[in-house]
């Protein structure tokens, strides 16, 4: 009889077996370029944002006049380009019967469809933009890819309160737990719908943010600021962040380009973002945290492997957007933010250009250095082995001598054993002896407790 399986499982494995392929989610071909793929992919945030205005407007038919033709040429819906060409926007949509919006999911709130068209378009990016992982699955599919990367990662903004409170007992238990920033927050970043508040360079700012929620800022970067620019943020309460930095979309919307986890350092926790117009390196330290569990030496040669270059290594003078994102998993997030121009930092720049290079020089130490290391423990655990077989082996030898000297008598055994007799009677006679030597002092003891219970006589003397 198969195994009862949950609903959650049943639902986990029909979503892997019907898991489209990542270039075909993007509409990209195999040898696509890595700047084509992000094309594609900001081609479909783009469209999600025209379906959105088309799917209000459409309501009022005299309203999709407003949009130029090369709005819905850039969309994939024959229909829609094809009356573009032929300027018939408003009888291909009455036409149509309204249906291209009608199950749109930007047009049904609390439509299910439209968060996993999020997640299958997000997850397939996730997996093209990353050079390893798109290496990884055209070699070996989805699994190579879910087996090297077997954290948890978690919208907590999507969770209940029981999943977030156990969310919460096994981070502190020590399971790594990635979380993601809210599909919601990304939505209305693409959609241009945040609200952007001015940072000023060298003046911070202290505010507090909600749970899976963003503050957004907006930093003109000067001629002078070209010459590197640093955004940092810190929480004094030690709670857990996000900063992250948007891209600017053609259409007015942000994309989301890089992101950096806040992270303990001394009595708060802190994030920031270096753009120093050389290769500035982050850490991941949650990378490769299962197999470090598996592997306690582990935890130690894989420290340096979420060590890998920013993206981006300068920003161009203008006007570039920043967020701080409330990653805890109940409570707000206190924090400050503050944007600097480097230029008056040299030695600083230069001693961090120093050090990241002796961090590279000792992660490639590290990969040989674990050879031998492994070399060198095998060695040890084989010596160990021979250790503790040689020490019974001797025992036993000594077990034996020790048994043919007994031999060497002329007593037999059956006399051995009579004495032996003789010794357990004596022993027990002394035994007997020793209890009634203990039992004396208690009838003295009764003796002196009857004394008290002997009534006082009066002696009758007879009258003269």
């Amino acid at each position: 009889m198969p195994p009862h399986r949950s609903k959650s499982e049943k639902n986990d494995g029909m979503a892997k077996h019907l898991r489209r392929d990542p270039y075909e989610v993007l509409g990209v071909l195999r040898n696509s370029t890595d700047q084509e793929i992000k094309s594609a992919y900001r081609k479909m945030a783009l469209k999600r944002v025209i379906y959105q205005h088309i799917a209000i407007a459409v309501e009022d038919l005299a309203k999709l006049q407003i949009f130029s033709v090369e709005w819905f040429i850039c969309l994939d819906d024959a229909p829609f380009q094809q009356a573009a060409m032929t300027n018939e926007i408003c009888g291909c949509a009455i036409n149509a019967n309204l249906s291209c919006f009608r199950y749109h999911p930007d047009k049904n709130g609390n439509d299910p469809v439209a968060a996993d068209m999020f997640k299958e378009v997000t997850f397939s990016y996730n997996i093209l933009s990353d050079p390893d992982k798109r290496r990884q699955y055209d070699t070996a599919g989805f699994e190579a890819v879910e087996a090297d990367n077997q954290e948890l990662e978690l919208d907590l903004s999507s969770l209940g309160a029981v999943n977030t409170i156990f969310a919460a007992l096994f981070s502190k238990l020590g399971v790594p737990i990635k979380t993601t920033v809210s599909a919601t927050v990304l939505e209305e970043a693409l959609n241009g719908a945040v609200n952007i508040r001015p940072l000023q360079l060298g003046q911070p700012i202290s505010r507090k943010v909600e749970k899976q929620c963003a503050h957004f800022y907006s930093v003109t970067i000067t001629e002078e600021a070209r010459d590197g620019f640093v955004c940092r943020v810190q929480s004094s309460d030690k709670s857990k962040f996000k900063l992250l930095y948007f891209e600017l979309e053609e259409n007015g919307g942000l994309s989301l380009a890089l992101q950096e986890d806040s992270a303990k350092t001394g009595k708060v926790t802190s994030a920031g973002m270096y753009f120093l117009g050389f290769p500035v390196y982050c850490l991941d330290q949650t990378t490769n945290s299962v197999a470090a569990a598996k592997d306690p030496d582990a935890a130690f040669f894989k420290k340096l492997d979420g060590f890998q270059p920013c993206e981006i290594t300068e920003l161009k003078p203008g006007k570039h957007v920043f967020a701080v994102y409330g990653d805890n998993f109940f409570k707000s997030v206190s924090y400050t933010i503050e944007a600097i121009c480097a230029a008056p930092f040299i030695e600083e720049k230069e001693n961090l250009r120093a050090v990241e290079a002796e961090i590279l020089s000792k992660r490639a130490e590290l990969s040989k250095f674990e050879t031998e290391y492994r070399e060198v423990l095998a060695q040890f655990t084989e010596m160990t082995g021979r250790y503790t077989k040689e020490m019974q082996e001797i025992d036993e030898l000594l077990k034996q001598r020790n048994e043919i000297h007994a031999s060497y008598t002329t007593i037999p055994l059956i006399k051995r054993s009579s004495s032996r007799k003789k010794s357990k009677a004596a022993s027990k006679e002394a035994e007997e002896d020793g209890e009634v030597r203990d039992r004396k002092p208690s009838t003295r003891d009764r003796t002196k407790k009857k004394w008290y219970n002997i009534p006082l006589k009066v002696d009758k003397r007879k009258p003269c």
